[in-house]
């Protein structure tokens, strides 16, 4: 009865993160569909990034996730973003684009408002607001699966935290901790 009942789990999950993997594919490949075109061109597309505090730089709000710097940069934000995106579609899809949307809106325009004058740009800020997302919710809404979520993203990503301090030159450590604290908050926005 108990291994029938385990069995049943594992396949249950085993669907739900084949049917994520189709969801976040289209995503993805737009990651790297975006990097290519941007490489092409020389890295002109990067000027739609997030400069602080001028009115074009607003529209880095929602393209600059987008926009990254090198194929080495996007490689390392796909995957820790498909991880993290597949932690929390775990939750459902409407907690995903709730969590997804608070973390680009409010997490841009923090760094339009706070961030150094610079060309913000990469999906890190996103990154870092599900990481923060899935620690803190799991000491405000503990369950076996917000908390077993929490102790892999410390085992796998906890050196992403010290992405939330000043360090090499040309990382925007404000999209990091503006997208952080933007994950938190949509905790408590949405329950």
């Amino acid at each position: 009865m108990v291994y029938s009942q385990a069995l049943l789990a594992f396949e249950n999950f085993r669907y739900l993160i084949e049917e994520n993997l189709v969801f976040l594919s289209p995503l993805l490949l737009g990651l790297w569909f975006i990097q290519f075109f941007n490489w092409a061109s020389g890295y002109r597309f990067n000027v739609m990034g997030i400069y602080p505090r001028s009115v074009h730089g607003l529209v880095g709000i929602i393209f600059s996730p987008f926009l990254h710097g090198s194929f080495n940069h996007v490689f390392f934000n796909s995957i820790i973003l498909f991880v993290l995106a597949n932690f929390i579609l775990l939750g459902g899809r409407t907690e995903f684009y709730q969590v997804s949307i608070t973390i680009f809106l409010l997490g841009g325009f923090a760094v339009w408002l706070f961030g150094r004058k610079a060309i913000h740009i990469g999906a890190s800020g996103i990154v870092m607001g599900y990481l923060g997302y899935l620690l803190v919710n799991s000491y405000y809404h503990p369950s076996s699966l917000t908390v077993i979520l929490a102790f892999a993203c410390i085992y796998f990503f906890g050196s992403l935290l010290a992405g939330l301090f000043p360090g090499s030159k040309g990382v925007s450590w404000e999209g990091h901790v503006f997208g952080f604290i933007a994950g938190i908050l949509s905790i408590f926005m949405f329950y």
